[in-house]
């Protein structure tokens, strides 16, 4: 019942994920049928977008718009693009869902002599 329902509300509707790049020199950018990552590493990341699915950037606010019928491959591609920079937990820099909340950690504390 439930795979019916979400692939009824995925036609008329539609489902979309939101995610967030937090990071200083962390970005987007859309490039025809490939989303082209800079984040953090020695080499721009080239994610190739699938068949049925809709990827929106916005640059000024970091973030990504995952959007199609299908609710599995949504969360599949919105899933995929979170694993390239997951959330570290000290300073929170990465690709987190427009909904997540990082704990973040309380770093060093200092020597104590």
């Amino acid at each position: 019942r439930a795979l019916t329902a979400n692939s009824v509300t995925g036609v008329s509707d539609g489902w979309s994920k939101a995610l967030y790049i937090i990071g200083i020199g962390y970005r987007a950018e859309l490039q025809a049928k490939t989303v082209v990552f800079s984040l953090g590493y020695s080499h721009p990341i080239n994610y190739e977008i699938p068949d049925g699915i809709d990827i929106e950037v916005d640059g000024k606010a970091n973030r990504i718009t995952v959007s199609g019928i299908d609710r599995q491959q949504v969360g599949q591609v919105a899933s995929e693009i979170r694993g390239l920079r997951p959330p570290e937990p000290y300073k929170g820099k990465g690709v987190r869902y427009a909904d997540e909340r990082i704990r973040t950690k309380a770093g060093k504390q200092g020597a104590t002599a």
